[in-house]
């Protein structure tokens, strides 16, 4: 049974002898904590001190935390603190404590902040290496499966190019119409009210007319089939993926790729420059509707500055994008929707990425078209 614990003193020559009984237990502890401090107290009048633990009959780790902060704390003053008597069987307890008790490590020393910059730049690079396999692999398997369909034409999933060329095109056309539209507006809204402080309300024409056929058609249009069709790809694949339905199609002996991926990347490359056209015309539209309303300027003639302005050339440009730009959001879709593992958060994580990579690949790419054009003077 548990009792009291006790802890005696006396001096003896500058010696502090003190003497320990009872249970000395985490069940004691109140008692405990006002016994030794108040042999701190003694303990700084003397030089030397021991301590009997013969008589304790019961130790657990509080106990011998106690005893081993008893010990510091002489240590401290410069006095040695001698522990005897201790039974055997609770002698590994406090070896235990005194061990892992002890001052921890010393701080790590403070990095190079060259060292960690570069530590920075080499994860980076690492991390974009990774994110490119799957990207690359798809594309690999993308062509393979492209090449099988075009020495067996049978083999290509018509059905279902014609209904992802109705979902991402024809049903998408009402908001492409509206945003470029808006779009339109604005930028010859804006156009007007800064040119007209120099007397050159005449190049928005020009401003609208290039900026819309060459950059931002294809590019808000690329943007919005991304966040619109391209999530819908990854949660369409990932929920697949999710109910094992893409490993039946394995078992099943056909290639998930030439089934699943090949008609919605198809039907992408197909409805994206059509998409495409449609809001050029429609920004173009806007952009004539404010140059009326806001600017003045007839309808007459906006449209011939606009035939001054523009050449077959500018439309090309922002034509030539389109197909490339559906490829990228394609592969990234699909790519991302075959990563999906078997949890919702997963499917979530996965389509918010294909989003993500998306967009950024499209600017990326409209940037290195820019490049190409500017460099052959197109």
């Amino acid at each position: 049974m548990s009792s009291e614990p006790l802890l005696s003193r006396a001096f003896a020559d500058d010696r502090l002898e003190l003497a320990a009984a009872g249970s000395w237990t985490a069940v004691h502890a109140n008692e405990l904590e006002a016994l030794v401090d108040g042999i701190a107290r003694d303990a700084a009048r003397s030089r030397s001190a021991a301590i009997d633990m013969r008589r304790v009959h019961e130790f657990d780790t509080f106990g011998a935390w106690l005893l081993e902060r008893l010990v510091r704390e002489s240590k401290a003053l410069g006095q040695d603190m001698q522990i005897v008597g201790l039974p055997a069987r609770f002698q590994g307890l406090l070896d235990e404590v005194h061990r892992t008790g002890g001052e921890g490590p010393p701080p790590p020393a403070a990095p190079n902040p060259l060292l960690r910059a570069l530590e920075a730049l080499g994860r980076g690079v690492a991390e974009t290496g990774r994110e490119l396999v799957p990207f690359i692999n798809m594309l690999g398997a993308l062509c393979i499966a492209l090449i099988r369909v075009i020495v067996h034409p049978r083999a290509f999933r018509l059905t279902s190019a014609v209904h992802h060329v109705d979902r991402v095109g024809w049903q998408a056309v009402p908001i492409i119409l509206l945003i470029t539209f808006l779009i339109g507006c604005i930028i010859a809204q804006q156009g007007f009210f800064h040119f007209r402080k120099f007397g050159a309300d005449v190049y928005v024409v020009d401003m609208v007319g290039i900026l819309v056929l060459r950059e931002l058609g294809v590019l808000i249009v690329a943007i919005m089939v991304a966040g619109r069709s391209g999530s819908s790809y990854t949660a369409e694949l990932g929920s697949m993926k999710m109910r094992e339905e893409i490993d039946a199609l394995r078992t099943m002996g056909f290639d998930p790729v030439e089934v699943l991926v090949l008609p919605r990347v198809v039907a992408l490359v197909i409805a994206l420059p059509l998409l495409t056209f449609l809001g050029s015309m429609a920004a173009l539209y806007g952009g004539g509707l404010v140059a009326w309303l806001y600017g003045g300027m007839s309808p007459e003639i906006f449209i011939d500055r606009l035939k001054e302005a523009i050449s077959v050339t500018h439309f090309r440009v922002g034509m030539i994008k389109a197909p490339f730009m559906a490829l990228v959001i394609g592969i990234i879709a699909c790519s991302e929707g075959f990563r999906v593992l078997g949890s919702a958060e997963s499917l979530g994580v996965q389509t918010t990425t294909s989003v993500v990579k998306s967009i950024f690949l499209v600017i990326v790419l409209d940037g290195v078209f820019a490049i190409f054009f500017a460099s052959i003077d197109m």
